[in-house]
Protein backbone atom coordinates (compact mmCIF):
# COMPACT_ATOMS: atom_id res chain seq x y z
CA UNK A 1 0.00 0.00 0.00
CA UNK A 2 1.30 3.53 -0.76
CA UNK A 3 2.70 5.40 2.19
CA UNK A 4 0.28 7.61 4.06
CA UNK A 5 1.78 10.93 3.00
CA UNK A 6 1.11 10.14 -0.64
CA UNK A 7 -2.65 9.88 -0.17
CA UNK A 8 -2.97 13.63 0.40
CA UNK A 9 -1.23 15.71 -2.23
CA UNK A 10 -0.80 19.44 -2.69
CA UNK A 11 0.04 20.14 -6.32
CA UNK A 12 -0.22 22.62 -9.16
CA UNK A 13 -4.03 22.68 -9.08
CA UNK A 14 -4.81 22.52 -5.35
CA UNK A 15 -5.21 19.87 -2.67
CA UNK A 16 -6.33 16.34 -3.47
CA UNK A 17 -6.66 13.00 -1.71
CA UNK A 18 -8.75 10.04 -0.65
CA UNK A 19 -11.71 11.28 1.36
CA UNK A 20 -11.82 9.98 4.93
CA UNK A 21 -8.61 9.74 6.86
CA UNK A 22 -6.69 12.03 4.51
CA UNK A 23 -8.98 14.61 2.93
CA UNK A 24 -11.47 15.46 5.66
CA UNK A 25 -14.19 18.09 6.19
CA UNK A 26 -12.05 19.79 8.85
CA UNK A 27 -9.14 20.03 6.43
CA UNK A 28 -11.43 21.41 3.70
CA UNK A 29 -12.76 23.98 6.16
CA UNK A 30 -9.23 25.03 7.15
CA UNK A 31 -8.20 25.36 3.51
CA UNK A 32 -11.34 27.36 2.80
CA UNK A 33 -10.49 29.73 5.64
CA UNK A 34 -6.87 29.99 4.48
CA UNK A 35 -8.05 30.69 0.94
CA UNK A 36 -10.50 33.38 2.10
CA UNK A 37 -7.78 34.96 4.20
CA UNK A 38 -5.29 34.99 1.33
CA UNK A 39 -7.52 36.45 -1.41
CA UNK A 40 -9.19 39.02 0.85
CA UNK A 41 -12.83 39.84 1.54
CA UNK A 42 -15.28 39.58 -1.30
CA UNK A 43 -17.19 37.01 -3.35
CA UNK A 44 -15.85 33.49 -3.82
CA UNK A 45 -17.44 31.15 -6.36
CA UNK A 46 -17.88 27.54 -5.20
CA UNK A 47 -19.04 24.61 -7.33
CA UNK A 48 -18.50 20.86 -7.57
CA UNK A 49 -18.73 17.72 -9.63
CA UNK A 50 -21.08 14.81 -8.86
CA UNK A 51 -18.99 12.77 -6.40
CA UNK A 52 -20.85 11.55 -3.32
CA UNK A 53 -18.44 13.49 -1.09
CA UNK A 54 -18.89 16.73 -3.02
CA UNK A 55 -21.72 18.26 -1.01
CA UNK A 56 -20.01 17.46 2.29
CA UNK A 57 -16.71 19.04 1.27
CA UNK A 58 -18.43 22.00 -0.38
CA UNK A 59 -20.25 22.76 2.88
CA UNK A 60 -16.99 22.46 4.80
CA UNK A 61 -15.01 24.71 2.45
CA UNK A 62 -17.86 27.24 2.45
CA UNK A 63 -17.81 27.32 6.26
CA UNK A 64 -14.11 28.16 6.15
CA UNK A 65 -14.70 30.91 3.62
CA UNK A 66 -17.51 32.42 5.71
CA UNK A 67 -15.29 32.31 8.79
CA UNK A 68 -12.73 34.41 6.91
CA UNK A 69 -15.39 36.98 5.98
CA UNK A 70 -15.92 35.88 2.37
CA UNK A 71 -19.26 35.98 0.59
CA UNK A 72 -19.94 32.59 -1.01
CA UNK A 73 -21.71 32.14 -4.34
CA UNK A 74 -22.83 28.52 -4.74
CA UNK A 75 -23.05 27.65 -8.45
CA UNK A 76 -23.94 24.00 -7.82
CA UNK A 77 -22.84 21.13 -10.06
CA UNK A 78 -20.86 22.59 -12.95
CA UNK A 79 -17.86 21.60 -15.07
CA UNK A 80 -14.59 23.04 -13.84
CA UNK A 81 -14.02 25.27 -16.91
CA UNK A 82 -17.50 26.73 -16.44
CA UNK A 83 -16.68 27.62 -12.83
CA UNK A 84 -13.44 29.25 -13.94
CA UNK A 85 -15.24 31.34 -16.56
CA UNK A 86 -17.87 32.33 -13.98
CA UNK A 87 -15.14 33.59 -11.62
CA UNK A 88 -13.57 35.72 -14.35
CA UNK A 89 -16.91 36.98 -15.70
CA UNK A 90 -18.27 38.18 -12.37
CA UNK A 91 -15.22 39.88 -10.89
CA UNK A 92 -15.07 37.50 -7.92
CA UNK A 93 -12.05 37.37 -5.62
CA UNK A 94 -11.52 33.70 -6.45
CA UNK A 95 -13.15 30.31 -6.78
CA UNK A 96 -13.07 26.73 -5.55
CA UNK A 97 -14.13 23.64 -7.50
CA UNK A 98 -14.70 20.50 -5.45
CA UNK A 99 -13.57 17.82 -7.89
CA UNK A 100 -10.88 15.20 -8.32
CA UNK A 101 -11.29 15.33 -12.10
CA UNK A 102 -10.21 12.02 -13.64
CA UNK A 103 -9.31 10.31 -10.35
CA UNK A 104 -11.40 7.43 -8.92
CA UNK A 105 -14.61 8.23 -6.98
CA UNK A 106 -13.00 7.77 -3.54
CA UNK A 107 -10.82 10.82 -4.28
CA UNK A 108 -11.86 14.44 -4.10
CA UNK A 109 -10.03 17.74 -4.26
CA UNK A 110 -10.20 21.48 -3.84
CA UNK A 111 -9.15 23.19 -7.06
CA UNK A 112 -8.33 26.80 -6.29
CA UNK A 113 -8.66 29.73 -8.69
CA UNK A 114 -7.57 33.35 -8.47
CA UNK A 115 -9.65 36.35 -9.52
CA UNK A 116 -8.95 35.64 -13.20
CA UNK A 117 -10.37 32.15 -12.91
CA UNK A 118 -6.89 30.63 -13.25
CA UNK A 119 -4.97 28.16 -11.10
CA UNK A 120 -2.57 29.83 -8.70
CA UNK A 121 0.98 30.26 -9.98
CA UNK A 122 3.84 28.83 -7.95
CA UNK A 123 4.30 32.02 -5.92
CA UNK A 124 0.62 32.39 -5.03
CA UNK A 125 0.42 28.69 -4.24
CA UNK A 126 3.50 28.85 -2.00
CA UNK A 127 2.14 31.83 -0.05
CA UNK A 128 -1.25 30.17 0.43
CA UNK A 129 0.28 26.90 1.64
CA UNK A 130 2.54 28.79 4.08
CA UNK A 131 -0.48 30.64 5.42
CA UNK A 132 -2.36 27.35 5.83
CA UNK A 133 0.48 25.66 7.70
CA UNK A 134 0.90 28.66 10.00
CA UNK A 135 -2.88 28.74 10.68
CA UNK A 136 -2.82 32.52 10.54
CA UNK A 137 -6.40 32.79 9.33
CA UNK A 138 -8.61 35.83 9.31
CA UNK A 139 -11.45 35.35 11.78
CA UNK A 140 -14.38 37.52 10.82
CA UNK A 141 -16.30 39.27 13.57
CA UNK A 142 -20.04 38.66 13.88
CA UNK A 143 -20.86 41.86 11.99
CA UNK A 144 -18.55 40.82 9.15
CA UNK A 145 -20.08 37.40 8.48
CA UNK A 146 -21.56 37.23 5.01
CA UNK A 147 -23.99 34.72 3.51
CA UNK A 148 -24.29 32.16 0.75
CA UNK A 149 -26.15 33.03 -2.43
CA UNK A 150 -27.02 30.58 -5.21
CA UNK A 151 -26.82 30.87 -8.98
CA UNK A 152 -27.48 27.57 -10.72
CA UNK A 153 -28.56 29.11 -14.01
CA UNK A 154 -26.09 31.56 -15.56
CA UNK A 155 -22.90 29.46 -15.60
CA UNK A 156 -23.63 27.46 -18.78
CA UNK A 157 -24.85 30.55 -20.64
CA UNK A 158 -21.66 32.46 -19.84
CA UNK A 159 -19.57 29.53 -21.07
CA UNK A 160 -21.55 28.95 -24.28
CA UNK A 161 -21.49 32.62 -25.24
CA UNK A 162 -17.71 32.67 -25.18
CA UNK A 163 -17.38 29.57 -27.35
CA UNK A 164 -19.95 30.57 -29.95
CA UNK A 165 -17.94 33.66 -30.91
CA UNK A 166 -15.29 31.43 -32.49
CA UNK A 167 -17.20 28.82 -34.51
CA UNK A 168 -19.69 28.92 -37.37
CA UNK A 169 -22.75 27.89 -35.39
CA UNK A 170 -25.12 28.00 -38.37
CA UNK A 171 -22.87 25.73 -40.43
CA UNK A 172 -22.83 23.21 -37.58
CA UNK A 173 -26.59 23.40 -37.16
CA UNK A 174 -27.19 22.92 -40.87
CA UNK A 175 -25.23 19.67 -40.83
CA UNK A 176 -27.26 18.33 -37.88
CA UNK A 177 -24.48 15.93 -36.97
CA UNK A 178 -25.50 12.73 -35.25
CA UNK A 179 -23.34 12.82 -32.13
CA UNK A 180 -22.79 10.33 -29.31
CA UNK A 181 -21.95 11.41 -25.78
CA UNK A 182 -20.65 9.57 -22.71
CA UNK A 183 -21.00 12.01 -19.81
CA UNK A 184 -19.84 9.55 -17.09
CA UNK A 185 -22.73 10.92 -14.94
CA UNK A 186 -20.43 13.82 -14.19
CA UNK A 187 -20.69 17.56 -13.76
CA UNK A 188 -21.14 18.10 -17.49
CA UNK A 189 -23.97 15.61 -17.97
CA UNK A 190 -26.88 18.02 -18.31
CA UNK A 191 -24.82 20.90 -19.69
CA UNK A 192 -23.22 18.76 -22.41
CA UNK A 193 -26.63 17.58 -23.61
CA UNK A 194 -27.84 21.18 -23.72
CA UNK A 195 -24.74 22.33 -25.59
CA UNK A 196 -24.77 19.61 -28.25
CA UNK A 197 -28.50 19.27 -28.76
CA UNK A 198 -29.99 22.70 -28.12
CA UNK A 199 -27.11 25.08 -28.86
CA UNK A 200 -25.32 23.29 -31.73
CA UNK A 201 -28.40 21.51 -33.11
CA UNK A 202 -26.94 18.01 -33.11
CA UNK A 203 -28.94 14.79 -33.24
CA UNK A 204 -27.71 13.57 -29.85
CA UNK A 205 -27.46 9.99 -28.60
CA UNK A 206 -26.27 10.10 -24.99
CA UNK A 207 -25.38 7.61 -22.27
CA UNK A 208 -24.55 8.13 -18.62
CA UNK A 209 -25.81 11.68 -18.28
CA UNK A 210 -27.55 11.35 -14.91
CA UNK A 211 -25.65 13.44 -12.33
CA UNK A 212 -27.53 11.69 -9.51
CA UNK A 213 -25.93 8.33 -10.26
CA UNK A 214 -22.39 7.00 -9.62
CA UNK A 215 -19.67 6.95 -12.26
CA UNK A 216 -20.45 3.92 -14.46
CA UNK A 217 -16.88 3.47 -15.69
CA UNK A 218 -13.33 4.47 -14.90
CA UNK A 219 -13.35 8.24 -14.53
CA UNK A 220 -10.56 8.94 -17.00
CA UNK A 221 -11.90 8.94 -20.59
CA UNK A 222 -9.53 6.64 -22.51
CA UNK A 223 -10.02 3.83 -25.05
CA UNK A 224 -10.38 0.99 -22.55
CA UNK A 225 -13.00 2.91 -20.55
CA UNK A 226 -15.00 4.12 -23.56
CA UNK A 227 -16.12 0.79 -25.03
CA UNK A 228 -19.78 1.65 -24.47
CA UNK A 229 -19.35 4.98 -26.27
CA UNK A 230 -17.72 3.19 -29.21
CA UNK A 231 -20.58 0.68 -29.32
CA UNK A 232 -23.13 3.52 -29.21
CA UNK A 233 -21.46 5.28 -32.14
CA UNK A 234 -21.60 2.14 -34.26
CA UNK A 235 -25.09 1.11 -33.19
CA UNK A 236 -26.64 4.52 -33.84
CA UNK A 237 -24.61 5.46 -36.91
CA UNK A 238 -23.08 8.52 -35.24
CA UNK A 239 -20.57 10.73 -37.05
CA UNK A 240 -18.54 11.42 -33.91
CA UNK A 241 -18.57 10.49 -30.22
CA UNK A 242 -17.43 12.55 -27.25
CA UNK A 243 -16.32 11.24 -23.84
CA UNK A 244 -15.77 13.45 -20.81
CA UNK A 245 -14.30 13.07 -17.35
CA UNK A 246 -16.35 13.87 -14.20
CA UNK A 247 -15.55 17.60 -14.17
CA UNK A 248 -15.76 18.20 -17.91
CA UNK A 249 -12.30 19.57 -18.58
CA UNK A 250 -10.93 16.53 -20.47
CA UNK A 251 -12.18 15.38 -23.86
CA UNK A 252 -11.92 12.05 -25.64
CA UNK A 253 -13.15 11.53 -29.20
CA UNK A 254 -14.48 8.46 -31.00
CA UNK A 255 -14.62 8.43 -34.81
CA UNK A 256 -17.56 7.22 -36.89
CA UNK A 257 -16.07 3.72 -37.06
CA UNK A 258 -16.06 3.31 -33.28
CA UNK A 259 -12.32 3.93 -32.89
CA UNK A 260 -11.29 6.11 -29.96
CA UNK A 261 -8.70 8.58 -31.22
CA UNK A 262 -5.43 9.13 -29.45
CA UNK A 263 -5.78 12.22 -27.23
CA UNK A 264 -2.66 13.75 -28.79
CA UNK A 265 -4.28 13.52 -32.22
CA UNK A 266 -7.43 15.16 -30.86
CA UNK A 267 -5.37 18.08 -29.57
CA UNK A 268 -3.53 18.29 -32.91
CA UNK A 269 -6.83 18.50 -34.79
CA UNK A 270 -8.07 21.28 -32.50
CA UNK A 271 -4.73 23.11 -32.84
CA UNK A 272 -5.10 22.92 -36.62
CA UNK A 273 -8.64 24.35 -36.42
CA UNK A 274 -7.61 27.13 -34.02
CA UNK A 275 -4.54 28.22 -36.00
CA UNK A 276 -6.68 28.49 -39.13
CA UNK A 277 -8.67 31.18 -37.29
CA UNK A 278 -6.17 32.83 -34.92
CA UNK A 279 -2.56 33.90 -35.31
CA UNK A 280 -0.19 32.78 -32.58
CA UNK A 281 2.11 30.08 -31.30
CA UNK A 282 1.32 26.87 -29.40
CA UNK A 283 2.16 25.69 -25.89
CA UNK A 284 1.97 22.06 -24.77
CA UNK A 285 3.51 19.96 -22.02
CA UNK A 286 6.55 17.73 -22.35
CA UNK A 287 4.50 14.55 -22.75
CA UNK A 288 2.44 15.81 -25.69
CA UNK A 289 3.16 14.20 -29.06
CA UNK A 290 5.47 15.70 -31.67
CA UNK A 291 2.50 15.69 -34.05
CA UNK A 292 1.63 19.12 -32.62
CA UNK A 293 4.95 20.49 -33.93
CA UNK A 294 4.10 19.12 -37.37
CA UNK A 295 0.68 20.81 -37.36
CA UNK A 296 2.05 24.11 -36.04
CA UNK A 297 4.75 24.07 -38.70
CA UNK A 298 2.08 23.96 -41.42
CA UNK A 299 0.84 27.30 -40.11
CA UNK A 300 4.35 28.75 -39.66
CA UNK A 301 4.05 28.63 -35.87
CA UNK A 302 6.35 27.60 -33.03
CA UNK A 303 5.64 25.14 -30.18
CA UNK A 304 6.79 25.81 -26.62
CA UNK A 305 6.90 23.03 -24.00
CA UNK A 306 6.35 23.12 -20.25
CA UNK A 307 6.20 20.71 -17.29
CA UNK A 308 2.98 18.72 -17.03
CA UNK A 309 0.10 20.55 -15.34
CA UNK A 310 -2.51 22.99 -16.54
CA UNK A 311 -1.09 25.83 -14.46
CA UNK A 312 2.33 25.40 -16.07
CA UNK A 313 0.93 25.39 -19.60
CA UNK A 314 -1.28 28.41 -18.91
CA UNK A 315 1.58 30.43 -17.43
CA UNK A 316 3.69 29.90 -20.56
CA UNK A 317 0.73 30.57 -22.85
CA UNK A 318 0.27 33.95 -21.23
CA UNK A 319 3.97 34.73 -21.54
CA UNK A 320 4.14 33.98 -25.28
CA UNK A 321 0.57 35.10 -26.08
CA UNK A 322 -0.22 31.66 -27.52
CA UNK A 323 -3.25 31.11 -29.75
CA UNK A 324 -3.87 27.57 -28.52
CA UNK A 325 -2.33 25.01 -26.20
CA UNK A 326 -3.03 22.04 -24.03
CA UNK A 327 -1.94 18.67 -22.76
CA UNK A 328 -2.41 16.00 -25.41
CA UNK A 329 -1.88 12.94 -23.26
CA UNK A 330 -4.76 13.85 -20.93
CA UNK A 331 -7.25 15.32 -23.38
CA UNK A 332 -6.80 18.90 -22.22
CA UNK A 333 -7.51 21.65 -24.77
CA UNK A 334 -6.79 25.27 -23.80
CA UNK A 335 -8.05 28.06 -26.06
CA UNK A 336 -7.37 31.43 -24.39
CA UNK A 337 -9.90 33.36 -26.50
CA UNK A 338 -12.55 31.43 -24.53
CA UNK A 339 -10.57 31.07 -21.31
CA UNK A 340 -7.13 29.92 -20.19
CA UNK A 341 -8.31 26.56 -18.92
CA UNK A 342 -8.77 22.98 -20.12
CA UNK A 343 -12.17 22.93 -21.76
CA UNK A 344 -13.87 19.95 -23.41
CA UNK A 345 -16.68 22.17 -24.74
CA UNK A 346 -14.35 24.31 -26.83
CA UNK A 347 -12.82 21.11 -28.20
CA UNK A 348 -16.21 19.68 -29.19
CA UNK A 349 -17.21 22.92 -30.90
CA UNK A 350 -13.97 23.24 -32.87
CA UNK A 351 -14.13 19.66 -34.16
CA UNK A 352 -17.75 20.02 -35.29
CA UNK A 353 -16.89 23.39 -36.84
CA UNK A 354 -14.01 21.80 -38.78
CA UNK A 355 -16.15 18.87 -39.96
CA UNK A 356 -18.83 21.29 -41.18
CA UNK A 357 -16.26 23.54 -42.83
CA UNK A 358 -14.31 20.83 -44.68
CA UNK A 359 -17.00 18.25 -45.27
CA UNK A 360 -14.57 15.59 -44.01
CA UNK A 361 -15.29 12.90 -41.46
CA UNK A 362 -13.39 12.84 -38.21
CA UNK A 363 -11.53 9.70 -39.32
CA UNK A 364 -10.43 11.42 -42.55
CA UNK A 365 -9.14 14.40 -40.60
CA UNK A 366 -7.23 12.14 -38.21
CA UNK A 367 -5.75 10.09 -41.09
CA UNK A 368 -4.20 13.27 -42.54
CA UNK A 369 -2.08 13.79 -39.41
CA UNK A 370 1.57 12.59 -39.44
CA UNK A 371 1.78 9.13 -37.88
CA UNK A 372 3.51 8.53 -34.55
CA UNK A 373 3.35 5.53 -32.26
CA UNK A 374 2.86 6.33 -28.58
CA UNK A 375 2.62 4.41 -25.35
CA UNK A 376 1.74 5.54 -21.84
CA UNK A 377 2.17 3.60 -18.62
CA UNK A 378 2.63 3.97 -14.90
CA UNK A 379 4.50 2.21 -12.11
CA UNK A 380 4.44 2.68 -8.34
CA UNK A 381 7.60 3.70 -6.54
CA UNK A 382 8.82 4.04 -2.98
CA UNK A 383 8.93 7.47 -1.43
CA UNK A 384 12.48 8.83 -1.38
CA UNK A 385 13.76 6.84 -4.37
CA UNK A 386 12.74 9.19 -7.16
CA UNK A 387 16.18 10.73 -7.66
CA UNK A 388 17.87 7.34 -7.79
CA UNK A 389 15.37 6.07 -10.36
CA UNK A 390 15.89 9.07 -12.62
CA UNK A 391 19.66 8.72 -12.39
CA UNK A 392 19.49 5.04 -13.33
CA UNK A 393 17.27 5.83 -16.30
CA UNK A 394 19.64 8.49 -17.60
CA UNK A 395 22.55 6.05 -17.30
CA UNK A 396 20.61 3.55 -19.43
CA UNK A 397 20.66 6.07 -22.31
CA UNK A 398 24.26 7.40 -22.26
CA UNK A 399 24.93 10.53 -24.30
CA UNK A 400 21.26 11.18 -25.12
CA UNK A 401 20.14 14.84 -24.74
CA UNK A 402 17.87 15.25 -21.72
CA UNK A 403 15.27 17.73 -20.50
CA UNK A 404 15.05 17.77 -16.68
CA UNK A 405 12.41 20.46 -16.22
CA UNK A 406 9.78 17.84 -15.28
CA UNK A 407 11.22 14.48 -14.31
CA UNK A 408 13.37 13.28 -17.19
CA UNK A 409 12.71 13.48 -20.93
CA UNK A 410 15.27 11.81 -23.20
CA UNK A 411 15.33 13.19 -26.75
CA UNK A 412 16.44 10.71 -29.40
CA UNK A 413 16.64 11.29 -33.14
CA UNK A 414 13.69 8.99 -33.87
CA UNK A 415 11.63 9.37 -30.70
CA UNK A 416 11.59 10.28 -27.03
CA UNK A 417 10.84 8.92 -23.57
CA UNK A 418 9.51 10.88 -20.60
CA UNK A 419 9.33 9.73 -16.98
CA UNK A 420 7.97 11.89 -14.18
CA UNK A 421 6.25 11.68 -10.83
CA UNK A 422 2.47 12.07 -11.09
CA UNK A 423 0.97 15.35 -9.86
CA UNK A 424 -2.08 13.57 -8.48
CA UNK A 425 -1.15 9.99 -7.50
CA UNK A 426 1.84 8.13 -5.91
CA UNK A 427 3.04 6.87 -9.28
CA UNK A 428 5.70 7.31 -11.91
CA UNK A 429 4.14 8.14 -15.26
CA UNK A 430 5.90 6.77 -18.34
CA UNK A 431 5.50 8.01 -21.91
CA UNK A 432 7.32 7.08 -25.10
CA UNK A 433 6.93 7.99 -28.76
CA UNK A 434 8.58 6.81 -31.97
CA UNK A 435 7.99 6.74 -35.71
CA UNK A 436 7.58 2.96 -35.81
CA UNK A 437 5.83 0.47 -33.52
CA UNK A 438 9.00 -1.62 -33.27
CA UNK A 439 11.13 1.31 -32.15
CA UNK A 440 8.47 2.35 -29.66
CA UNK A 441 8.44 -1.06 -27.98
CA UNK A 442 12.22 -1.06 -27.84
CA UNK A 443 12.35 2.35 -26.16
CA UNK A 444 9.54 1.61 -23.74
CA UNK A 445 11.06 -1.74 -22.80
CA UNK A 446 14.44 -0.13 -22.05
CA UNK A 447 12.73 2.39 -19.76
CA UNK A 448 10.83 -0.28 -17.81
CA UNK A 449 13.93 -2.46 -17.52
CA UNK A 450 16.05 0.43 -16.23
CA UNK A 451 13.45 1.31 -13.58
CA UNK A 452 13.00 -2.29 -12.46
CA UNK A 453 16.74 -2.82 -12.05
CA UNK A 454 17.19 0.30 -9.95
Amino acid sequence: MPRREHLLKIGVSGIRGVVGDFLTPSLACAFGQAFGTYIGRGRVIVGRDTRMTGQMLQHAASCGLLAAGSEVVDVGVLPTPTIQIYVADTGARGGIALTASHNPPEYNALKLFNSEGLFFNQYERGELIDLYHQSQFRRAANSEIRGITKDYESGPRRHFERILRHVDVEAIRRRRFRVALDGVNGAGSAMSCQFLEQILGCDLRAIWVDPGKPFPREAEPKPESLTELAALVQREGCEIGFGQDPDGDRLAVCDENGRVLDNDDVLALVVDAALALHAGDVVVNLTTSSVVEDVARRHGRQVFRTPVGEANVVERMRAVKAAIGGEGSNGGIIFPAVHLCRDSYTGMAFLLHRMAQTGKSISQMAAELPKYHRRLGKVSYEHGRLGMLMQSLEQAFPGVPADRTDGLKLLLDDGWVHVRASNTEPLLRLAAEARSAERLEELYGRVVQALQQS
